[in-house]
């Protein structure tokens, strides 16, 4: 598995200057693989920047080269979508420390050559904003007409929107929150351990070997896939029902159809991710809490975003990132007075609503890109 995923070319641009991590440790250059699609403007002033959840990558609107399938957003990004690429200079870049390209944990040693694994230093989500900015500024792009992100990319949203709001016209954050709460990092500690107790995973030094943590990554999946889902939508989709059987077994095979669905999301998973990846960003989105620079008032992390334009989207049936926490944003945007609409939408897709059918969100995308800037 790592072998054949790490074989895969992106296209990347090397930057040789140092990038400063919130861990008091620093990478000497940084990797970042992007995929952009559109023509940027004359004066620059077209370019929009998406920025990708926990198992996505720069691929937003393309097939991807490891499973062949199709963008995680293809239909919202594309000529005449609600991300028209006619209209914008859309990017996409992979964030650190994931597995596509971009600088991580599979990323070779400049004195050994072998991968840095676990030598590589743990990052936060404000060092994956930073290093999208160094992308910026080698693209030549000093201000971005909206960022958009969803889940983990709505937390680099508003990461963005605090750390440089001069450098924005619009934010539009879906599906996410100012912070992980102490249930989002207990499944994300699930995951981590499973992984870590496969014994292929060998101290994360399995790069090169013939033996990789699947088993261990494939259950961090299941376990993460249902917090991405409704308890409606389960329910719709599989009851109770068998899986390809008149009879329940008595046995621990998948008896049940969405025991096979979890099994099967696991085992796919693993065709395009890497373990170690997993472990980083799980463990940025764990550290994340905007207001923890600012004495806990969330607020002070928007003081300087008054001229931004914020646009917040939740889902009634999402519970891992609730409508009580875009609301928590949406307060502490308008105490400073900064512009910003928020709405919750009917959808039965859990979290993962934000990826999936909801004519409503095209259309709300579509108008907040349309009026900001």
């Amino acid at each position: 598995m790592a072998s054949r995923l790490h074989a895969i070319q992106h296209h990347s641009v090397t930057i040789d200057a140092p990038l400063a991590l919130d861990s008091g440790q620093a990478l000497p250059s940084v990797t970042i693989a992007f995929q952009s699609y559109g023509t940027l403007a004359a004066d620059k002033s077209n370019a929009v920047l998406i920025c990708h959840a926990l198992t996505g990558d720069q691929y937003v609107a393309s097939d991807h080269p490891a499973t062949g399938k199709p963008g995680w957003w293809a239909r919202m990004v594309g000529p005449g979508k609600p991300v028209d690429t006619d209209l914008y200079f859309v990017i996409c870049a992979n964030v650190l420390g994931s597995c596509m390209g971009s600088s991580g944990p599979a990323t070779p040693d400049a004195a050994t050559g072998a991968p840095l694994g676990m030598q590589f230093p743990v990052i936060t989500i404000g060092d994956m904003v930073r290093a999208q900015a160094m992308l910026l500024d080698h693209l030549g792009i000093a201000r971005l007409h909206a960022v958009i992100g969803g889940s983990m990319g709505g937390m680099q949203a508003l990461a963005w929107a605090s750390a440089w709001p001069e450098r924005l016209g619009s934010a539009i954050v879906i599906a996410s929150a100012a912070r992980h709460s102490a249930q989002n990092i207990a499944f994300h500690e699930v995951g981590r351990q499973a992984i870590m107790a496969d014994p292929d995973w060998q101290d994360g030094q399995y790069y090169g070997s013939d033996r990789a943590p699947t088993k261990g990554l494939a259950v961090a999946r299941m376990a993460a896939h249902i917090t991405y889902l409704s308890e409606a939508g389960l329910t719709e989709k599989f009851g109770r029902r068998l899986q390809g059987r008149e009879a329940k077994t008595f046995g621990f095979d998948a008896d049940f159809q969405v025991e096979s669905y979890l099994r099967y999301q696991g085992l796919a998973f693993t065709d395009r991710f890497d373990a170690n990846a997993y472990l980083y960003i799980t463990r940025a989105m764990d550290y994340f809490d905007l207001a923890e620079p600012h004495d806990g008032r969330l607020a002070g992390a928007f003081a300087g975003a008054k001229d931004v334009r914020f646009t917040l989207v939740s889902f009634d049936t999402d519970w891992l990132y609730p409508t009580a926490e875009s609301r928590r944003i949406v307060q502490a945007l308008q105490s400073v007075g900064a512009a910003a609409s928020f709405v919750e939408l009917s959808a039965p897709f859990g979290h993962d609503s934000f990826l999936l059918d909801v004519p409503a969100l095209d259309r709300l995308v579509a108008g907040a890109l349309k009026n900001g800037g």
